[in-house]
C-alpha cells in the first residue's frame, strides 16, 4: 500500500520520518511514543479505528478537519487539499512522531467542513484555531490587536484619530503600528503638519470659539470657519497622499509655497508653511531603520532556541520602520522552524490586511496557497518572499537579531521566575512545584462600584490573558463588606473549576519538553494568596471546603503594621503566623504579585465607576445602541431633553423612525408613572 503524501504543513506523519535515534551496537528498540507501552498502544489503535471510519466516507474535495478527544476538547484543526489523502496519513499504527502518535491516541472523534478551494480552508483554520486554541496546533499567543492611523470619510471635515478593532468606519486606515506610543507620536507629528482635527464629531458640531489646538497650532479650525471646508479638504487630501507615500511630492510642494511665501514678503505664513515641513521631517527620521528600496512590507524573522520559537515582525509602510513586535507561539520542539512560521503567518492576518510584500526568513511550505489566500481577502496582489541579498535581505538579518536577543531575554527571564517561583514555595514550605499561582484583592469605595480581582501567575511571569475581574453582583451582602466579597468572588471561582473536573494529579502521565510547554499554564491553581490577614483566609477554607476543592494550597498575606512593606504576616491554614526574612527574594517576589492584584483591582474599579459616570438613561432602552445614542444626543443636546421630547420631535431625530420614537417615548413615560 502507498501512503499518500501529505499536503498539509502540521503535523506531518511522515512515512519516511526515522524512529527515536539508537545506539550503534544496540538492538532496536520499539517506538518511544512518551507513553506507557503496551496498554496505551491499544489508545492508539482505538484512535486509529476511530480515524479509519471517518476516512471511509471522506471526499477528494479542500476543506478542514477537526480532531477531539473523549471530553469533547478540540486537539487539533488541519487544512487539506484532499480531505481524503491528508486523512489517510493517520490510518496506519506506526511511523508516528511521538507528538503525532500521542494526538491519534486521544482522538475520539473527527468533524469535518468541506471548501471550496485550498486558499478558503486556510482562511477557515487560522480562524478555527484562533477561537479553539487546540493542544497540538501552533498557537498565536499574544493576539492584542494593532493600532491604526484612521483618516475618516463620514463627514465634511474628516477626522484624524487612533483605531484599534474592526475596521467599520468610513475612511482610509493606515498601519498597523507596533505600539501606542508610535500611533500617538505620529499623530502629533500629522496634527502639526496637516493641522486636521482630533476632536469628535459631536464636540466638533458644539464649539462656537476656536479650541486650544487651534491656539497652538496644531488644528486648522473647522468648526468655527477658521479655514473652508474646501481649503481643509485640501489639507485632508495632502495627509491622506502623504501617507500613501507620496510624501517626497508632499514635501516639495509644501517648500515651493513656502519660498513663494517668503518670496511674497508673507512671513508668517512662510513660517507656519516651514513648521509643517519641519513636522513632516520628523516622521520620518523619527523612524530607526527606513528603507530605500522597500515601500510597504511585512518582515518575519523566525528564531528557536531551547525548544521555544521567538517571530519577530518588522513593518515598513511608506518607505518607514512603523515599529516591532514579538511573539512568542506555543508549538511542539519537535516541528520544523518553517512549520511553525508557515502556521503563524495564517493566524497573524487572520484579522488584519496583508501588505504588498511579506519578507521571511524561511520557506514555508503553502506559500503559492497563503499568497492566492491573503490576495484573494485583501482584493490586492500579496507576494511572499524569502530574499538571499540585498537591502531586503538586510531587514530580515536585522529582524533575525531582534527575534534571537527577545527570546534570549525571555528565557532568562523565564529562568528567574521559575527560580523565584521555587523560592517561594520553599519560604512557605509548601509540597510541591508552582506551576500556577492565584492572587485576589477586592476594591471599592464605601461598597460602590465594587469588583474582586485575580491575577495569575507562573514560570513566565505575569499572565494577563488569565487575569480575571469579577463583578460583585450579590443584592445582599452589606456595603463595604470585604469577606462576603471575597466569598462571592471565590466561590464563583472555583464553582466553575469544579464543574468542569476535579484538579489533575501532579504527574497525571509522562509528557514530552513540547507537551510541557504547551501545559505551562494549567487551569488549576496550585497555590491561591488572598490579599488579607485571618477573616479573608477563613472565608476561603470555608469555601474550599464547601466545593470540595483539594491540592491548591491557601496563604493569606495580612499587611505589615502601618502597612509597611516587608513586615507582612502569612497566615496558613494549621500553622502559626509567621514573617519572612526582610531581605528574602521570596518576600520581595510575593509583594510584586500583591502589588500586581491591588493594582488591577484597583483599575477595574476605576473602569466600572467611570463607565457608571458617562451611563445615561437611554442606556436603558432596547434598541438604542452607540449609534442612535449618538444621534439622539446630538438632535437634543442632553439625555434629559430627549427624556421630556414630545413623540413628534422624537420622530423628526436623523436615524429614528415612528416606531422608534414611540418605544422611546413610552419608556421615558412609564418610567416617570
Amino acid at each position: 500500500m502507498v501512503t499518500p503524501k501529505p499536503d498539509h504543513d502540521l503535523p506531518e506523519p511522515d512515512a519516511d520520518e526515522p524512529d527515536e535515534p539508537v545506539e550503534a551496537g544496540s538492538a532496536a528498540e520499539p517506538l518511544d511514543l512518551g507513553f506507557d507501552q503496551p496498554s496505551d498502544l491499544g489508545e492508539l489503535a482505538a484512535g486509529v479505528e476511530v480515524i479509519r471510519k471517518c476516512h471511509a466516507t471522506l471526499p477528494n474535495k479542500p476543506g478542514v478537519y477537526r480532531m477531539f478527544n473523549h471530553a469533547g476538547d478540540v486537539l487539533y484543526v488541519g487544512k487539506a487539499k484532499s480531505l481524503k489523502k491528508r486523512v489517510a496519513n493517520y490510518v496506519r499504527e506506526s511511523g508516528h512522531s511521538n507528538r503525532i502518535a500521542r494526538m491519534i491516541a486521544l482522538t475520539a472523534a473527527m468533524e469535518f467542513i468541506t471548501t471550496g478551494t485550498e486558499s478558503e480552508a486556510l482562511l477557515l483554520e487560522a480562524n478555527l484555531i484562533k477561537q479553539l486554541k487546540p493542544r497540538f496546533n501552533v498557537l498565536l499567543r499574544d493576539d492584542k490587536s494593532f493600532p491604526y492611523i484612521l483618516i475618516s470619510a463620514d463627514h465634511e471635515a474628516a477626522q484624524l484619530t487612533k483605531h484599534r478593532g474592526a475596521r467599520n468606519r468610513p475612511g482610509q486606515y493606515f498601519g498597523p503600528f507596533a505600539s501606542t506610543w508610535a500611533v500617538s507620536r505620529t499623530l502629533t507629528a500629522l496634527q502639526r503638519a496637516f493641522l486636521l482635527r482630533t476632536c469628535t464629531d459631536s464636540y466638533y458640531e458644539n464649539r462656537t470659539r476656536p479650541c486650544l489646538l487651534h491656539q497652538i497650532k496644531r488644528c486648522a479650525g473647522p468648526c468655527t470657519g477658521e479655514i473652508s471646508i474646501e481649503d481643509y479638504q485640501k489639507l485632508t487630501k495632502e495627509a491622506r497622499d502623504f501617507m500613501r507615500g507620496r510624501s517626497i511630492s508632499i514635501k516639495k510642494m509644501l517648500a515651493e509655497d513656502m519660498q513663494a511665501a517668503s518670496d511674497a514678503l508673507e512671513f508668517e505664513t512662510a513660517a507656519r508653511l516651514r513648521e509643517r515641513l519641519a513636522a513632516l521631517s520628523a516622521i520620518q527620521s523619527s523612524q530607526d531603520i527606513n528603507p530605500h528600496s522597500v515601500e510597504e512590507a511585512d518582515v518575519f524573522a523566525l528564531h528557536m532556541e531551547a525548544g521555544q520559537f521567538s517571530i519577530q515582525v518588522f513593518f515598513f509602510r511608506n518607505f518607514q520602520n512603523w515599529g516591532n513586535r514579538a511573539y512568542f507561539p506555543r508549538a511542539d520542539q519537535s516541528l520544523e522552524p518553517a512549520e511553525v512560521l508557515g502556521a503563524f503567518l495564517a493566524q497573524f492576518y487572520d484579522d488584519k490586511p496583508a501588505p504588498a510584500l511579506i519578507l521571511l526568513t524561511h520557506e514555508i511550505e503553502d506559500r503559492d496557497v497563503l499568497e492566492d489566500a491573503l490576495s484573494s481577502k485583501s482584493g490586492e496582489k500579496v507576494e511572499i518572499q524569502v530574499p538571499q541579498r540585498g537591502e531586503k535581505r538586510v531587514l530580515v538579518d536585522h529582524a533575525l537579531t531582534n527575534a534571537r536577543e527577545a527570546l534570549g531575554r525571555r528565557l532568562a527571564d523565564t529562568s528567574s521566575q521559575q527560580k523565584l517561583l521555587v523560592a517561594m514555595g520553599q519560604a512557605l514550605e509548601l509540597d510541591g512545584p508552582l506551576r500556577r499561582v492565584e492572587v485576589y484583592d477586592n476594591s471599592h469605595i464605601s461598597g460602590t462600584n465594587a469588583v474582586g480581582a485575580m491575577i495569575v501567575a507562573g514560570r513566565e511571569g505575569f499572565s494577563k490573558p488569565h487575569y480575571r475581574q469579577f463583578t460583585i453582583k450579590s443584592t445582599e451582602l452589606t456595603p463595604g463588606d470585604d469577606y462576603a466579597m471575597m466569598r462571592e468572588v471565590l466561590q464563583r471561582r472555583f464553582a466553575r473549576l469544579v464543574k468542569e473536573g476535579p484538579k489533575p494529579p501532579l504527574a497525571d502521565e509522562p509528557k514530552s519538553a513540547g507537551e510541557e510547554q504547551a501545559d505551562a499554564m494549567p487551569a488549576w491553581p496550585d497555590l491561591v494568596l488572598v490579599d488579607g490577614g485571618k477573616g479573608q483566609l477563613d472565608v476561603a477554607v470555608s469555601v474550599f471546603r464547601e466545593l470540595g476543592v483539594e491540592g491548591v494550597h491557601l496563604v493569606g498575606v495580612a499587611k505589615g503594621v502601618d502597612r509597611d512593606a516587608g513586615r507582612e504576616t502569612f497566615i496558613i491554614p494549621g500553622r502559626a503566623p509567621f514573617r519572612l526574612p526582610p531581605r528574602d527574594p521570596a518576600l520581595y517576589f510575593i509583594q510584586r504579585l500583591r502589588d500586581e492584584a491591588h493594582r488591577f483591582a484597583i483599575g477595574s474599579h476605576r473602569a466600572k465607576r467611570k463607565k457608571d459616570f458617562t451611563r445615561s438613561s437611554l442606556d436603558d432602552i432596547a434598541g438604542i445602541g452607540p449609534t442612535r445614542k449618538r444621534a439622539l444626543l446630538m438632535y437634543f443636546g442632553t439625555a434629559k431633553a430627549v427624556e421630556q421630547a414630545s413623540l413628534d420631535d422624537l420622530a423628526r431625530t436623523p436615524g429614528i423612525n415612528l416606531n422608534m420614537a414611540r418605544m422611546i417615548f413610552d419608556f421615558f413615560h412609564d418610567a416617570g408613572g
